[in-house]
């Protein structure tokens, strides 16, 4: 057989998370989860495999062949890596609709795989949370979803001058094509394609493609003017020539009237241009975006959805709400913004340091004291045990606490506490040292 060296880099698309990045990761998701504790938002999960019919059913067979990794299994059963969670859980409440109590609060955080280009904010895997409300067809319930978005920004400590949370709705959309700009029934969907993709071609390119179906100069200078309004308070001029009752502007006029009267208006502006690319959104849509020009970008989505739970449960007329974010355009946000803490990579544990004419027996007894008490701790296990290789040790681990017991201390029944970030270190009692090693620790005392 050759010699030969398989390769160290990952797949195409995926990353490896070594401890430094688990830690980012790690605290990011303890934020997210504090805030969706204290909506009461329940965790689930699914499996990373799924039917690929019910992502071709959602999206189109055609879709889901080139953005899934799909096979067929030994039972020649058609399978799919899951690419996102929104089937998953519809078809989780759909199996249980009868014993669930709704209205239904779930969020899950769950590895998402998708055959597409890696670029930045984009990759192959990435984990991504999911945040929705089942049952309520009130738009208290597109408030409240919103709400949480907000406050999962402000978690981080990010305000209002670093991203906007854009608003518009499928219906409303809708209601402008054919109402105002006078399109077809039938074209409002090739439509709205086009325009989902306008961030991302260039603006004559843009103009061209809705002249191709149908457009004029006129009506393409008419839609652009639409995208400039920000205050839902201008868009009633769009309507001057109708008499008709318009559910689309009903609701988006009694969201923004709700977003005020909560004092959200700050972090919130209406954009005809967000409609979200999947068709299964029926009602309000919304996009996070970062605002800073070195990431502008829709962090986030989301939107309403009517018609999900109905592809698995005929008949159960189950509304959702709710929005999906992942982990690659999270960082990027919070790296642009300064605002992952610096002292994340600090351990917290205490290197408790060998001496050879010490009995190890004793080092496994402090060991499980400081274990009992909340204190996480190694011993030393390195061949050198020349002191200043236990520091060096500690400074790489990132350890600024060290429990020193040498001859001296354990003859005397002391502990020497070692704080190698302040260069300084103090002697005490052996049955007393605990109150004050977690004050210099931070931990709480029982």
């Amino acid at each position: 057989m050759e010699d030969f060296n398989l390769s160290t880099m990952p797949y195409k698309g995926t990353r490896d998370f070594y401890p430094d990045e688990m830690r980012i990761r790690n605290w990011f998701y303890s934020v997210i989860k504090n805030v969706l504790d204290k909506y009461v938002y329940e965790e689930y999960n699914g499996p990373m495999l799924e039917s690929f019919d019910i992502y071709a059913a959602k999206s189109g067979v055609e879709i889901v062949e080139e953005q899934t990794y799909n096979f067929n299994d030994k039972s020649n059963r058609r399978l799919a890596i899951r690419p996102e969670m929104t089937p998953t859980v519809a078809r989780m409440v759909a199996a249980k609709l009868e014993q669930l109590t709704l209205p239904l609060r779930w969020f899950s955080i769950a590895n998402l795989l998708r055959y597409e280009k890696p670029q930045r904010g984009r990759v192959r895997e990435h984990w991504q949370v999911n945040v929705d409300m089942f049952g309520v067809w009130s738009l208290k319930s597109d408030l409240e979803i919103i709400s949480i978005a907000v406050d999962l920004m402000k978690a981080f400590k990010a305000d209002a001058s670093m991203f906007k949370v854009k608003i518009n709705n499928r219906k409303f959309f809708n209601e402008v094509l054919m109402k105002v700009l006078k399109v077809e029934k039938s074209r409002v969907q090739e439509v709205s394609k086009v325009i989902d993709k306008k961030g991302k071609i260039a603006s004559e390119d843009f103009k061209k493609w809705l002249m191709d179906l149908g457009f004029d100069e006129e009506k393409v200078i008419e839609l652009n003017s639409i995208f400039e309004i920000k205050d839902f308070n201008g868009i009633d001029k769009l309507f001057t020539d109708s008499t008709e009752d318009l559910p689309g502007r009903n609701e988006l006029t009694e969201l923004f009237a709700l977003i005020k009267e909560v004092g959200l208006a700050e972090y919130c502006e209406f954009d005809f241009s967000v409609i979200r690319g999947f068709d299964y959104y029926t009602g309000t849509v919304f996009e996070v975006n970062d605002k800073s020009p070195k990431n502008r970008r829709a962090l986030f989505g989301g939107g309403r959805y009517d018609n999900l739970i109905e592809m698995f449960k005929k008949g159960s007329n189950v509304t959702g709400i709710g929005f999906g974010f992942g982990d690659v355009t999270l960082k990027d946000f919070l790296e642009t913004h300064n605002l992952i803490p610096e002292n994340l990579n600090e351990n917290k544990s205490v290197l408790i340091s060998v001496f050879p004419n010490v009995p190890y027996s004793f080092y496994l007894e402090l060991s499980k004291e400081l274990h009992e008490n909340g204190i996480g701790n190694i011993i030393y296990m390195g061949d050198n045990l020349k002191l200043k290789k236990q520091m060096l040790f500690a400074e790489r681990k990132n350890i600024s606490t060290m429990i020193i017991v040498g001859d001296d201390e354990f003859s005397t029944k002391m502990v020497n506490i070692k704080m190698l970030n302040q260069k300084k270190e103090i002697k005490l009692q052996r049955d007393c040292y605990l109150d004050e090693l977690k004050d210099i620790l931070g931990i709480a005392k029982k």
